[in-house]
């Protein structure tokens, strides 16, 4: 049977469209398969009565012209296409008892910030900053320039080169997560404040340091538009280089024959061929599921036994008859007093709202979102029942009353309220658990990071994995390198030179 396209491309998140992009570019027919409607997989929004709400983007490493990341955005048609939004300040956390601390962007406004707060822990706070300042200069994207698998010697040896003069710093901040690291400050706000000042305690202090510096160069916008516009304009360009996207087309398996992977079959049971398949949809569904767990080793099976973590949230998106501008756009709550949502005491709430970007509510009204990592266990065990829908209502209108004590009148200018479980984006991507970002970047994964995971299934000829799985952090720039890179190993596979087009 004759092939339908040279590779089929399993998912149209940002993964799988930068590798459908760059096929494209290098002369492969392809053609991309989507279970839902709309392209981004994660890296999405949705329209609820006026509202825009964004389910993915804080910032996108890349945004700033001639920096690390810039030149991929070029080539997959967003930078040309897209305003971004530079914020100085990434956000706030707020005490109890009144106490603020502003995380700011440039470590010469941070430092005297800090040792305001507290004198006592001078040295530390000194050392912090310099880390900002030494990662300004550090690029992110150095080890995903090249696909690993192609890199020489001489390769290796620049790449050394260029990091020699970071290897102090991310040896110190690299073995560091922020969590450990607030235990080492004197003052008690900074202790309670210090595991939130990127969202999640147990990132690596380098990470939250690397995002600062980026900040502070102007090389972490946001969007405006959100992510559905960033994710349609790569839609676009991959279009617009001659690609073909089915959408609601859910493929429920892989074909193999004489252990080569040689298309697809729908739940509608179509069939389409090619000579090669990438999956760039959700790791372990595509192994376990669309393989039958045929193609694993120890090492796969050991990735997916549960034991790695994961960031699963939920996501309380507020339509607000309100102006919210003149509040800061990115706020944690300490609270002194837990609120329990989803069977767990909380003890902080974090709250955005987005009105940078007038696009995404009408005028003189905001967008505001509460965000908090949570459990799939105890949403799976209630899906499917009145339960269900009963806690995500329950659990709303907790954190809406905890919120009317910050903002005053807040619950009477709501008119909309949407919630989004782990098991809503499970639903929505088929992401394993509601995941937003594979796995979870901390101080133990940032190895894999590093060594990278495998693209490739043992036993299994012309078959490709990308994407966040692959990829432990799953940033964006991070995911789109990962289907460019893919197709960069393709063409050496076919003794082609890759090339790489920038649209006008």
């Amino acid at each position: 049977m004759a092939a339908d396209a040279d590779i089929i491309i399993i998912g149209a998140g940002i993964a799988g469209l930068a590798a459908g992009c760059y096929a494209q570019m290098n002369g492969y027919q392809t053609q991309i398969f989507e279970l839902h409607d709309l392209p981004g997989g994660l890296c999405t929004a949705w329209h609820r009565q006026g509202y825009v709400f964004d389910g993915c983007i804080h910032y996108i490493f890349g945004s700033g012209p001639g920096q690390p990341f810039y030149s991929v955005w070029e080539e997959l048609g967003v930078v040309q296409n897209l305003d971004f939004v530079n914020h100085t300040e990434f956000m706030q956390i707020r005490g109890a008892g009144g106490e603020i601390l502003q995380v700011h962007s440039n470590p010469d406004q941070l430092e005297p910030h800090l040792k305001a707060i507290s004198p006592q822990d001078a040295r530390l706070i000194e050392a912090f900053c310099q880390g900002v300042r030494t990662f300004k200069d550090f690029d992110l994207s150095l080890l995903q320039q090249k696909p690993k698998a192609l890199m020489t010697a001489g390769d290796w040896a620049r790449v050394g080169r260029q990091v020699l003069p970071f290897v102090r710093s991310l040896g110190k901040w690299g073995n560091l997560s922020l969590r450990e690291l607030a235990t080492q400050f004197k003052h008690p706000f900074l202790q309670a404040a210090i595991p939130h000042m990127f969202a999640w305690p147990d990132v690596p202090v380098m990470v939250g340091m690397s995002l600062l510096a980026y900040l502070d160069n102007q090389n972490a916008g946001f969007p405006l538009g959100a992510s559905l516009k960033f994710a349609k304009a790569i839609e676009q360009r991959y279009l617009d280089l001659g690609g073909e996207i089915h959408y609601s087309a859910q493929v429920e398996r892989v074909l193999v024959e004489e252990d080569q992977a040689v298309g697809i079959r729908l739940y509608n049971n179509q069939e389409y061929r090619a000579n090669r398949v990438i999956s760039a949809c959700d790791g372990r569904r595509t192994i376990f599921d669309l393989l039958r767990g045929e193609y694993v080793n120890r090492r796969i099976q050991k990735l997916y036994d549960g034991h790695l973590p994961i960031h699963s949230q939920l996501q309380v998106s507020l339509g607000v008859n309100r102006d919210f501008s003149a509040e800061p756009h990115w706020v944690t709550h300490l609270l002194e007093q837990p609120v329990r949502i989803a069977g767990e005491d909380r003890y902080e709430v974090g709250v955005k709202h987005y009105c940078f970007d007038p696009s995404l509510a009408p005028p003189g009204k905001s967008v505001v979102i509460i965000m908090l990592t949570t459990t799939y266990d105890y949403w799976q065990q209630i899906y499917g029942r009145r339960e269900y829908e009963a806690e995500e209502i329950q659990e709303s209108g907790i954190l809406i009353e905890r919120l009317e004590a910050f903002y005053p009148g807040l619950k009477a200018d709501i008119e909309y309220v949407d919630v989004a479980t782990p098991l809503s984006y499970e639903r929505y991507t088929g992401n394993w658990q509601g995941a937003s970002c594979g796995w979870l970047l901390t101080k133990d994964t940032l190895p894999l990071m590093i060594k990278g995971i495998p693209k490739r299934l043992p036993g299994l000829e012309r078959f490709y994995m990308v994407g966040q799985w692959t990829e432990p952090g799953g940033s964006l720039p991070i995911v789109a390198m990962s289907g460019r890179n893919m197709i960069q190993e393709i063409c050496h596979e076919d003794y082609r030179a890759f090339v790489a087009t920038t649209p006008l």
